[in-house]
């Protein structure tokens, strides 16, 4: 029996990049498409090592475990837990999703099992009949984009406001760019000029702060003391009341921006009409995003840019 090893390792290389490209589509993730494919050369070395080490660590069931964590980190890298575990489970939900795939068109259109007298054997030619090849070039491509298209039809239908656009704000002569979510549950809106309310977190307003700055306007906000607000920000600080999911009474620090853009489409959506209150924590785990925006602000922009 003669074993191409070129041959499968090609192979094997190129389903590992499609595989890591849906992770990397299904998680939305940013990262460049030169490390996915240094994560798809990691995980095809996986033909060498069984074929010239068979009993190695790496073979059992807790070296393939842990060679499959270094396949993500080399591809993805890692930020926090939260996002690694993520990209973790979707390479295994896509390599199972594909490979269920592809079992289940190969035995609707062939018959992988011939009788015989002692029961039901499997047959299979060397590495791979040319069929069989023509299959998973073929099988593999369609299977990945069904997958790919019904969980991008999936999402786009459960929830409607699921989209991250760039947006950039405009505070003392300074502007830094974040990502934003719109928040269709965001209705907070200023009870005295009407003006919509946007969240953005520490990680993104510390950008304008020193950090005795921010740790003073974390105190003023835990002790509700508005003489430790920094000196420099009293005017453009207002304190907003608003009412919590239980029906508490709370209140929250907002922010006088300069201007707001929102980078929606092919538009760049401008306004200053806003507030910017403060979140004291992160809003995600995985830093995704910093910002929650508020549809108001879309629905009006929109009409007043179209």
């Amino acid at each position: 029996m003669e074993i191409y090893v070129d041959a499968v390792w090609a192979l094997n290389f190129c389903l590992d990049f499609m595989l890591l490209l849906l992770t990397k589509a299904l998680a939305r993730d940013d990262t460049k498409t030169r490390r996915v494919i240094l994560g798809a050369f990691i995980a095809s070395l996986i033909v060498p090592i069984t074929l010239f080490y068979p009993n190695s660590f790496i073979t059992s069931l807790i070296g393939k475990i842990i060679y499959s964590l270094l396949i993500i980190f080399c591809s993805f890298g890692f930020i926090t837990i939260y996002r690694f575990s993520k990209l973790v489970l979707l390479f295994y939900f896509t390599t199972f999703a594909i490979g269920g795939g592809l079992v289940g068109l190969h035995f609707l259109f062939s018959n992988p099992i011939s009788m015989s007298s002692s029961g039901f054997i499997t047959y299979n030619n060397g590495y791979g009949d040319p069929v069989s090849w023509l299959f998973v070039f073929i099988g593999f491509p369609c299977v990945w984009y069904f997958t790919k298209k019904r969980m991008d039809k999936h999402a786009s239908e459960k929830i409607r406001y699921d989209q991250l656009y760039s947006v950039s704000i405009k505070m003392k002569d300074k502007s830094f760019s974040t990502m934003g979510y719109i928040d269709s549950g965001n209705q907070l809106v200023d009870p005295l000029s009407k003006k919509p309310v946007i969240i953005c977190d520490q990680i993104f307003l510390k950008k304008w702060f020193t950090e005795e700055e921010w740790l003073s306007l974390k105190n003023a906000y835990e002790t509700f003391d508005m003489e430790k607000i920094p000196k420099d920000w009293e005017s453009s600080i207002q304190v907003l009341p608003y009412q919590g999911v239980q029906g508490n009474n709370m209140f929250l620090f907002a922010l006088r921006p300069e201007h707001l853009i929102v980078y929606y489409g092919e538009q760049q959506i401008k306004t200053r009409k806003l507030l910017i209150g403060i979140q004291f924590a992160e809003l995600t785990k995985d830093n995704s995003y910093h910002c929650l925006l508020h549809p108001q602000i879309i629905q009006l922009a929109t009409i007043n840019t179209a």
